[in-house]
């Protein structure tokens, strides 16, 4: 998660909202990213499918089986998602994202039922510094 903040921290340089993913198989970082949706001009640039296509890419295939995803927010409905098309085993997320969060706090997409795929969830993870980089980043948004 650690590496993930990093991640979420650098996007807020470049003025992107500050969400970092990474994504680990075996031990080993085979993505990572940060959002990048402003600089892209692509709506679907969110951290998490930056690192999956990425650790697509890594490992040449579309599916993750037994990677675990680490990101610093609670994923959206789009992102929760492509966990379950990736067949991802894990996601790891620092805080929950009370207006779009899918996994928590507004849905529980990752629990439907008529899925194909389950995806073990472990929240809270590093939560405090996750939530306080993604709160400065928007109380100076609104300072200026």
């Amino acid at each position: 998660m650690g590496v993930a903040l990093n991640l979420a921290r650098e996007a807020a340089t470049v003025g992107e909202v500050p969400v970092g993913a990474v994504v680990v198989v075996a031990g080993e970082v085979v993505g990572s990213a940060y959002n990048q949706t402003v600089g892209s001009h692509d709506p679907t640039g969110h951290a998490e499918i930056r690192a999956l296509r990425e650790a697509g890419r890594t490992l040449a295939n579309y599916r993750l089986p037994g990677a675990t995803l680490y990101v610093t927010i609670e994923p959206c409905t789009m992102c929760a998602g492509a966990l379950v098309h990736a067949r991802v085993g894990e996601l790891v997320f620092g805080a929950r994202e009370p207006r779009s969060g899918a996994v928590m706090s507004t849905a529980s997409v990752l629990d439907n039922a008529g899925l194909n795929h389950r995806v073990v969830i472990t929240e809270g993870v590093l939560a405090t510094e996750c939530a306080l980089v993604i709160t400065d980043f928007f109380a100076a948004k609104r300072s200026v």
